[in-house]
């Protein structure tokens, strides 16, 4: 599991941190930090998309979010047990309603 976050977060990291650093133009003397280079992927990103350099970041930033959501839901499938028995400590009052519940269901005729 360590690994699947480690290779999840990181390319979200390099990408991010690029972006923001080219975007800004804070190169620290990279060519590839400068904005001329930021422009360019996006130039040569776009003709090869077919479509605007502008409309890329937006939809980068879309596929980060559903990829994470990805991300987020296998962690929370992997570790339900756990969580429920976290909200069963965290929250007595339902989880007894809820087991009263299931007691008057099994017990009927």
């Amino acid at each position: 599991m360590k690994w699947f976050l480690i290779l999840w977060a990181g390319p979200i990291l390099l990408l991010g941190s690029w972006y923001g650093l080219s975007y800004y133009d804070m190169s620290f003397g990279i060519f590839m930090l400068t904005r001329k280079a930021h422009d360019l992927v996006f130039q040569i990103y776009g003709n090869v998309l077919g479509i605007p350099p502008e409309t890329i970041p937006p939809l980068v930033a879309r596929a980060i979010v559903v990829d994470s959501l990805v991300v987020f839901a296998i962690i929370g499938f992997r570790r339900r047990k756990a969580i429920a028995a976290w909200w069963r400590r965290r929250h007595p009052a339902s989880s007894e309603a809820a087991l009263s519940r299931d007691d008057s269901l099994s017990s009927a005729p």
